[in-house]
Order: C-alpha cells, then sequence, then structure tokens
C-alpha cells in the first residue's frame, strides 16, 4: 500500500516536471531602433502573442542570414517595415506563365 502510493507520488511529480519543461521561443526585450541597413536585411516577421508562455508582446523579425530581432509592435517604425516587408513577400508569389498566341 505504502509502496504503490510512493509509486504515484513519483510519477506526479515527473509528469508536472515534465509539463513545467515545455519551451516557448519568446521574447525576452526588444530593439528600440534599427538602422536602415539592417531594416533592409529583413526577410520576414511574425507576431509573438502574449498567450501561453509568452507575456511580452513584440514583432519578431528574421534577416537574410537568419538573425532574429524582437521589436516593439506599437512603434511607427515597426509597422511601416511590416508593410515594406509584406508587400515584399506578396511580390514574391509565383505569376502564372503568359499563354501564348498562336
Amino acid at each position: 500500500m505504502r509502496l504503490s502510493f510512493l509509486f504515484l507520488l513519483t510519477l506526479a511529480g515527473l509528469y508536472l516536471t515534465l509539463a513545467q519543461g515545455t519551451y516557448e521561443d519568446c521574447c525576452l526585450k526588444s530593439v528600440h531602433e534599427m538602422n536602415k541597413y539592417t531594416k533592409r536585411m529583413v526577410m520576414s516577421y511574425r507576431v509573438q502573442q502574449t498567450d501561453g508562455g509568452c507575456n511580452i508582446p513584440a514583432v519578431v523579425l528574421t534577416m537574410k542570414k537568419g538573425r532574429r530581432f524582437c521589436v516593439h509592435p506599437n512603434a511607427k517604425w515597426v509597422k511601416e517595415l511590416m508593410e515594406n516587408v509584406q508587400s515584399k513577400m506578396d511580390g514574391k508569389k509565383p505569376k502564372t506563365p503568359k499563354k501564348q498566341r498562336g
């Protein structure tokens, strides 16, 4: 009886330890400004939501070489940069080939 209780207690402790060990890629601080050259290197972005384990609102910018920067989502320059990056991404959609007359 005592052994089964100890086993269940150990199992519950192990379960709680594993549940807390989940890893989320969250921004802990953000960059307040970037120079023009760095802004031109941004290839994509994603918005970090404040749900789950991430409690800081941020936009994660991914650069050409894969480096990531976290920036504040309400900054005017960030919103403009997101629009520019989105227009670049929309412009890279595959074009359908033109039909040839003949």
